[in-house]
This record gives structure tokens, sequence and C-alpha cells, in this order.
């Protein structure tokens, strides 16, 4: 049931109208119901995965909190092997079959939607337990509804039981502010994914198809749209889910905050997929960088390096095994893996010559706390993490390389329009993105100040709202273009 249709919002209606219906303390049950109901609607056998996720965190937990030694490292090997096998098999037999002499068939294995994302909360939540930061959940069908609750299955947020479980049992009563919420959120999520992301698809996805020739510097273009491209669907679909949840009374947690105002590579990782950056810190970060192996590898540095990289080089291996793990995450290709050690090796190097920045800066009389210096930031990381796209959207190494270089050493300027010479429909296209860029531009530059927009829209008189979510509306149905890119890009995790 994709997130875009009629019948996913009148799914959403009909959820939102029994879970009011019944009794508060049965309301929890009501997404339940709904939350498998939605999954089994994508495929009847892909539940059996989610149930079997959730089983064993739920009983592994169980077995944390009364000190069962095995139990953890159990569940997580039974979890991650199954993800490795459905994800990353086939992966592993191309490249076997690249030496000579060896053929080995492909493997046809289902790949179950929103598996990362569940299987990541899962496991925060075990290790919650496990770590003595949460207590168990003994029932399992309240658990389950942590694991499978409709809105955030597919691509998140990625949950914390600690925090979830607050508003996600408690059965809000009706309050006409969560509706008006809910309203402006879920509208302003559908106008960031149809109207600017589905159009920018468009263009990106001539730009980046395989068979063109690459010989220009139509790269350039390509990546920016892709930026475009790859914010506005996914964070437009986390405003999706987070304005459904607010139907409910529940909380997500935020996942972005103005990720393309980052100063750093680091800090971008702070405001972009908010939640996939905290769940790495806390559960792979800090634990490798505690243990025993760093440890010693650390107590080696500081005995035969330099002061600043007997320091350094610790925390910068781990930002890099890190980053490396969440490129293996993004998907099972070199590309995938090479797009996450471009962000861990430049971490682990910034780390590494801080004191050498600290010198240059001082050489070069630069104010840190200057406006200008502060803008050349902002663009220093917005080029970096464009040239980061290259290998996140390009379907090989070879085609990022490629791309990459071309943009700099191409014709100046050689485009093409992706519709047959049209020009008239392209120039529409391309300032539909502009405009949809330039409003949110608008919202993201008000938060970045500090500006509640949402509750200073909801402080506004009624007329104005509505006159808000008819252009929403309008939009989507004058401009909007679904036949791009179908379904949300990060659903595919």
């Amino acid at each position: 049931m994709p997130h875009i249709s009629l019948g996913f919002l009148l799914f959403t209606a009909l959820s939102a109208a029994v879970f009011y219906a019944v009794p508060k303390r049965r309301r929890w049950i009501v997404l339940l119901v709904f939350s498998i109901a939605y999954y089994l609607a994508a495929g009847p056998a892909l539940i059996l995965f989610l149930l079997f996720v959730a089983a064993t965190t739920f009983f592994g937990a169980l077995l944390a909190e009364q000190k069962k030694k095995g139990a953890v490292p159990a569940v997580l090997v039974l979890n991650f092997g199954l993800l490795a096998i459905l994800k990353y098999t086939n992966f592993f037999i191309s490249n076997l079959n690249r030496i000579p002499g060896v053929s080995i068939a492909e493997m046809r294995l289902l790949l179950p939607l929103g598996i990362s994302f569940y299987m990541f909360q899962a496991t925060g939540y075990l290790l919650d337990v496990h770590w003595e930061r949460t207590r168990a959940e003994h029932g399992f069908f309240r658990y389950l509804l942590f694991v499978s609750f409709f809105p955030q299955i597919l691509q998140g947020p990625i949950g914390r039981f600690g925090r979830l479980s607050e508003t996600l049992y408690a059965g809000a009563d009706f309050d006409p502010d969560n509706l008006r919420r809910a309203a402006l959120r879920i509208a302003y999520g559908y106008f960031k994914k149809i109207v600017i992301a589905d159009n920018a698809a468009v263009w990106v996805n001539y730009i980046f198809d395989p068979s063109r020739n690459t010989g220009s510097r139509m790269g350039i273009a390509g990546v920016l749209l892709y930026g475009v491209q790859l914010y506005m669907d996914f964070s437009g679909g986390i405003d999706i889910a987070a304005g459904i949840a607010h139907l409910f009374g529940v909380r997500l947690d935020e996942n972005f905050r103005q990720p393309y105002f980052a100063t750093s590579i680091t800090d971008f990782w702070h405001r972009w997929h908010i939640t996939l950056g905290t769940w790495m810190k806390d559960y792979l970060f800090y634990p490798l960088s505690l243990s025993g192996r760093i440890g010693r590898f650390g107590k080696w540095c500081r005995k035969h390096l330099p002061k600043q990289a007997g320091r350094a080089l610790p925390i910068a291996l781990c930002n890099i095994i890190v980053f490396l793990a969440v490129g293996v995450w993004h998907g099972a290709a070199w590309h995938f893996i090479l797009y996450g050690l471009y962000s861990g090796v430049i971490i682990g190097i910034s780390g590494l010559l801080a004191p050498q920045y600290r010198k240059w800066k001082s050489a070069l009389h630069i104010d840190d706390k200057s406006r200008s210096w502060h803008l050349f930031q902002i663009f220093r990381t917005f080029v970096l993490i464009s040239i980061s796209w290259f290998l996140d959207r390009s379907d090989t190494v070879r085609q990022a390389l490629i791309l990459l270089k071309n943009s700099f050493a191409g014709p100046f300027f050689s485009l093409g329009l992706p519709f047959d010479g049209n020009v008239l429909k392209a120039a529409v296209r391309f300032g539909t993105v502009l405009f949809g860029c330039a409003l949110v531009f608008g919202v993201s530059l008000k938060k970045e100040q500090g500006v509640p927009v949402m509750e200073r829209l909801l402080a506004k008189p009624a007329a104005l709202r509505i006159a808000l979510l008819l252009f929403f509306l309008l939009s989507y149905g004058l401009f909007g273009d679904n036949t791009a890119f179908g379904g949300f890009m990060y659903a595919n995790f």
C-alpha cells in the first residue's frame, strides 16, 4: 500500500476513526491491528520476518533482564545474520563470479520492506535492556506495536523504546490541535515528495542513466538535483510519518535539522537522518571505542605517535568503521561502501589535522565567529556532501568516478532535455523544483534561526491554514509527478 495513494489516506483515516471510537485503554490494540494489516498488505510472507525479529528481540530482552549470559549475542547473530543473508548474499555471489572459472547463480531472495529500520529499532531496544537503560516490556503484543507501528515502519525514524513508549501506549484523547498539526505536516511532506522530489527525479534519472553519454558537466546539475531529490523525498516521508503519528497523539523522534546548513561533515550527520546517526553512535561507536582492542591500539598510538595523533587516531579508526557500517546499511554495492567510507575518512582526517587547522586559521587571521567564515563552512560542507552524492546515486563506482571527472573536465555545459526536446515542459518542471526549494529553504532558514514555524502557523487564523492546505492540494494536481520514482527511496533499505 504505497504512502502516495488514496488507499493509504483512507486506511489512515479509518484507523484514526476506529482509534478514537474504542475505550482509551484499548487504543494501542487498534494501532497494532492496523499496523499488522498495513504490513500484510505489502505481502503476507513478509510478516514472518517482522515477527521473527520481534520475537527474538522480545524474548532476548527478557533473558537479558534476568542476566542470562549469551542471550544478547545469540539474538544479534540471528537477526543480523538474517539481514546479511537477505541483503548481501547476491552481492557476495556477484563478486565471487568475477574470479575466473567461478559461476554461481544468484539467489531469489525476499527483501522485506523497511527491514533495516525495524531491525535497528528492535536491536536498540534489546541493547538498552541489556545495558539497563530501559526496562523490558513484558507484553509481547505491546512490544510488537513498538516494532511495527505503521507510520514509521518503512523508513523510520528509528525510535527508542524509552521515548516512544511514553505516547505509543497512552491512548491519547482526541485533540483538535493534533489534527491541525497532523494535517499541516502531512501536507508539507507530500509537497516535498510529489511536487519537488518527483520532479527533480525526472532530471536525475535522465542524467544518471548509465546508457547515456556522460562526457559533459551535466553531472554537476545531476548531483545537485539528486541532493534536492533525496532530501525532499526522505524528509517528506518523515514529515508524513510524524504527521500521521500526531493523529494518534504519538510523538516520533525528529530525523532532520536543516542538514544543508551544516558547517562540517560531522555536523551534517548530526542533522541528517539523526536517528540513524545516534543509533550508530550509541550502539556501535561507543562500544567500539571502549572495547579492549581499541583501548590497546590507543595505548600503542599514545606511546609511539605524536600527542595529537596518538589521541585522534583511535577515534578516527572508530569513525571509519562506523561509516563503513553506514555505507553497508545503505545497500549491497561497492559504491555504497565507498559512500560511507568517504564521510568516515574525512571526519577521521579532520580530527587528526585539528591542530593544523587552528594554526592555519591563526596565520590567516580568520575569525571563527565571523559571518563570512560561517558561510564558507556551510559552502565547503555542501560541496563535500555533494561529491558523496555521486557515489550514493550512481549504479557503480566507475560511473560515479566518470561523472565526477567529466563534471570538471568535460564541455562547459551540455545538459539536454529529458522530455524529447519539449522546452516548455522542461522549463515548467525545473521552475517547479526551484520554487519548491525556495519555499523549503525559507522554512528551514526560519527554523535555523530558532523560529517555531509550526507553532506560529497553528496560531494563525483558520482561514490562513485552510488556504495553505488548499495551496498544497492544488500544487499536487498541477505540478506533481509521481511517475518518476514511485514510492519513497528509503523504503527500499
